[in-house]
This record gives C-alpha cells, structure tokens and sequence, in this order.
C-alpha cells in the first residue's frame, strides 16, 4: 500500500486536466498571437481558462497573468511593484518570517538595490498580529506581502484587515495564496488586496503554471520582457496545454470546494485525534481552527523528523517535514521558529497534508503503525545516547 500524504508539495493532476491537456497538445497547437484559425483556436482556449482561473479567486479575467508558477508570480509582484514604487521613494518592503522561500528570498535579492526589508514574527499559534504589520507600514512602503494560508502549518492569515491598513498608507499589498486556493473560498474581493499568487499543481493541476491575480490600475514592471503576450506583463509564447489544465483544475476545485473541505477537515481531524490518543509527547503547532481543512502539523518528543519521514516512507506512507522547496537542508524549520518554537520542536514536526483522494482506511492506517514507529525511534535514540 502507498498512502500519500504531501498534497502541499503538490497534489496529482485530476483525469480531467491530463485529458483536457492532450487534446490541447493535439488540436490547439497553434500560436496565440497568430491571426490565422490555429492561432485564434489556441488563444479561445487561454481565454476559457483564464475566466475559470478568475471564477475560482472571484476575480475580473482580464486582471489574470499565467506565469509559470507560484515562485514566478511571487517574483513578478515583489519584484514588479519595487521596480515602479523605489523611484517615488518607497523603499521599503514588509513581510513576515512566516513566508514560503520564494517570497523570502526574493525580498532578500532585492536589498542590494536598496529594498528596505522588515520581516515580522508571528505568534505560537503562527498568526501573525495585523498592528505588527501595520507599525512597519509607513509612508515609504512600497509593497506588504503576507500568505494566505501557510505551507507548513495550513494557519490562516488576517490578510483583509493587513491590506486594510496597507492601503491607507499607499502601498500596496501582496498575498501568496498558493496554499490557500482549492482549499478555502477565495475571493480578491473581500480580501481588498492587490495582487494574489496561485499555483495550479496545488489544487490537481499540472506542474510549471500558474498565475498573478494584478488588481486593475496597479501597474507592475515586466521581469520577463519581449512581446506583448499577457497585456505586456510576461513576454513569450504562453504555454497552451498547460493553461487549459490550469483552467480545468480551476473549474474543477470550484465545483468541489464545499464538499472537499467538510470531507478533507473531518478526516484530518481522524488523523490528528488518532496520533495524539496514541503517541505520547505528540502535540499540534499551530493554530486548532485558524487553518485551512487539510494541514496538520505535528511534533514528536525525542525524535529526529527525518528519521520517523524515512520510517513511515518504508511503510509507504509519504509525508513531510515542511516545504518541498526546503528539502534536503539541515536547517530546522524557518516557520516554527518564526513562531517562538524552540529548536528541538522545530526538528522533531512532520507535516501531515491531506487530498480528496485521501481515505479513511488509509488514515486508520497511518495511525496504526505511527506509534509503533515512534516507540522503535526513541529507543534507538536512548541507545544512542546511552553508548555516548
């Protein structure tokens, strides 16, 4: 039995999409900029994908930029609003401690050019508190970029009340909202921010497309220059097949939304009740209910994360210890220490992140052979420690 866990990493492309996708690389081969059948053919399928992306985060279709993923749009918003907003003076950049790399780094890139970057913790439920935010939100702030729904402990940012604040200083604000479409109701809308990053392979889209949601009237500096494709904000020939898969996952996560939720949440709280009855010294991080439905983050006392990750993959059961992005380093979580956790939580949590396609038997079965794992790991380690 293989039993995955890790639809935070990324999920698997619906039936749907792969079909949608082959008959685009069959039959809507043409080029979207050319005037000819082909190419109008090509450009009618980005257009029905681009309104199924804009349904999905109730958004205007023409405010929709395809990129070629989350850590594009990331880039293109950061990136393209300090580019228009560092002439006027506006120098400064506020985030949090809590953002995916994509966002991290790139403000950090951005301080030789003279980006002034203040990043702000969160508390022990991994909330971040809106007046931190707004305290660093100043006259000189070019863009505040706050996720959403966080990639490692699924908590939910109070992103309405931070754009809030940060339009009443003239900047602008940025949500990553990779984590959080598909997941939970989304709308641009109530949300009052101007510009939101999504990424299809997230909600059972194809990998390598995504898209920048650009409120209308802000205006962004093209890091990918050329012709005049996506309204002159990304040159180069849009990628056909892989816009129409984003568009049908779109429909589709629309579409199951409701049901998803209520059916991913309770089985998520199967697995997290399960765990904690039966493992001693397991506890949550994060906040129990400001989360989206499909996250659990759980630590383990007196075990390396790695070693139970490795435990339960020989068991088939594919899990992780944060983002993908951050795998294969040996630095311990950069989100629970934002949070105040001390080093050894940090080392010792596994991310639990569920599907529609999870089912109940195979969340019975991971909290079955969990405690046997974590009981054979602890005494490793008290062996360890005593040949020390």
């Amino acid at each position: 039995m293989r039993i995955y866990l890790d639809f935070n990493a990324t999920s698997p492309p619906a039936p749907e999409v792969v079909d949608a996708m082959m008959r685009a690389l069959r039959e809507d081969f043409g080029n979207p900029s050319s005037v000819h059948a082909f190419g109008q053919r090509a450009k009618a399928a980005i257009d029905q994908a681009r309104a199924e992306v804009a349904a999905l985060i109730d958004a205007d279709p023409a405010e929709v930029v395809f990129t070629s993923g989350g850590t594009e749009s990331d880039n293109l918003a950061i990136r393209g609003a300090f580019d228009i907003m560092s002439p006027a003076g506006r120098h400064r950049i506020v985030t949090t401690a809590l953002e995916h790399e994509a966002v991290l780094n790139t403000v950090k890139a951005l301080t030789p050019r003279g980006a002034d970057v203040v990043t702000v913790s969160a508390n022990r439920s991994g909330v971040v508190d809106p007046a931190a935010l707004v305290e660093q939100t100043t006259a000189q702030t070019a863009l505040v970029s706050v996720m959403l729904a966080n990639n490692e402990v699924g908590t939910i940012q109070p992103v309405a009340a931070i754009a809030a604040h940060t339009k009443a200083q003239g900047a602008w604000c940025h949500t990553d909202a990779v984590q959080a479409v598909g997941k939970i109701p989304v709308s641009v809308r109530t949300l009052g921010v101007d510009l939101l990053s999504l990424s299809a392979h997230k909600f059972n889209g194809p990998k390598g497309i995504g898209a920048l949601w650009i409120r209308r009237g802000v205006r962004l500096a093209a890091q990918a220059t050329g012709g005049r494709q996506e309204r002159n904000r990304r040159g180069g020939t849009e990628n056909v097949p892989a816009i129409v898969g984003m568009g049908v996952a779109a429909r589709l996560a629309r579409e199951s939304l409701a049901a998803n939720a209520v059916a991913v949440s309770s089985l998520r709280d199967r697995l997290e009740g399960g765990i904690l009855a039966a493992v001693s010294g397991s506890s949550v991080n994060g906040a129990p209910d400001q989360r989206v439905p499909n996250t659990t983050n759980i630590s383990f006392d007196s075990i390396e994360a790695e070693s139970l990750l490795i435990a339960l993959d020989l068991e088939g059961v594919a899990v992780s210890t944060g983002s993908a992005c951050s795998s294969g380093t040996l630095e311990p979580s950069h989100v629970l220490k934002a949070m105040g956790l001390s080093q050894a939580v940090a080392r010792n949590s596994l991310r639990f992140s569920l599907g529609a396609r999870t089912t109940t038997e195979e969340i019975d079965f991971v909290v079955e052979v969990l405690p046997r794992l974590v009981s054979k790991l602890r005494r490793l380690g008290r062996t360890v420690e005593a040949l020390r």
